[in-house]
């Protein structure tokens, strides 16, 4: 008998504010803008992308575009956002 694997999707585990903000934490730790990007994009997900889009005034396709690998977005776009995202990055001592 074989198992029965389903596709695993990161939006599904981040069903809470602080779920998420331990998952951002995390990927802002580590330091990578790619994984960065893709993150956002999970907790977008998670968040209804086309909810997200209209609080931050982008399109949907072109939030997806913001945030797909190898984008470069403005930072004007990350913090717009975070923003309709419900998070806030801070800078603390290292």
């Amino acid at each position: 008998m074989k198992a029965k694997l389903h596709p695993f999707d990161m939006a599904e585990l981040l069903d809470s504010p602080e779920a998420i903000a331990e998952y951002l934490t995390q990927v802002l730790e580590d330091g990578d803008g790619e994984e960065l990007l893709r993150a956002l994009g999970h907790i977008a997900k998670a968040r209804g992308m086309a909810q997200i889009a209209a609080e931050t005034g982008l399109g949907r396709e072109s939030l997806y575009k913001a945030l797909a690998p190898g984008a470069k977005p403005r930072y004007d776009t990350i913090l717009k956002v975070t923003r309709a995202l419900g998070v806030r990055l801070t800078a603390v001592p290292g």
